[in-house]
């Protein structure tokens, strides 16, 4: 059973939601992703914030450009956490969609990541059901760990040949 919603207003969203699915498989976290437009299909959008508790989800990853409504709107009838997602856009460099998710009226929250931020947002899930599950919480400890490798590798690399070189 799908333990993480992930929902987008349109597929030009695919990239950034893909990196969130991608952070899902990688720590072995089931979820369903979804295409549902909330201000074009209404009804449908509704069904699924409405079901998304019964069909076993624990978090909703909503991404949504320009007047990003998908998140909150999710927020308002989905009772566990939402995780929002704002994309990056040509008009206002994405800006808009970042207003729209992070300005929650009270009692409402959305949690926000960064404009694009998809792998975030798919780290934060995680993060989340790792509160209750102790195998996520061990993959997000292994996961931090392969981070501060890179890191290192990436220092040692600089050590090695200097930055004239790298």
């Amino acid at each position: 059973m799908a333990k993480v919603g992930i929902v987008m207003g349109s597929d030009s969203d695919m990239p950034v939601m893909a990196k969130a699915a991608d952070i899902l498989e990688k720590l072995g976290i089931d979820y369903e992703m979804t295409i549902i437009s909330a201000h074009r299909e209404p009804d449908v959008f509704f069904e699924y914030a409405k079901s998304a508790e019964v069909k076993g989800f624990k978090v909703i990853i909503a991404g949504a450009g320009m007047a990003a409504h998908l998140p909150g709107m999710c927020a308002a009838i989905f009772p566990m956490p939402v995780i929002g997602i704002p994309m990056h856009t040509t008009s206002l460099g994405g800006r808009d969609s970042l207003y729209s998710i992070v300005q929650m009226p009270s009692g409402i929250p959305v949690a926000t990541v960064a404009i694009n931020g998809g792998a975030n947002a798919g780290l934060l899930a995680a993060k989340i059901l790792a509160t209750s599950d102790d195998a996520i919480l061990q993959k997000l400890k292994e996961y931090s760990k392969e981070l501060k490798e890179q890191v290192q590798a990436k220092d040692a690399r600089l050590q090695e040949v200097g930055y004239q070189n790298y």
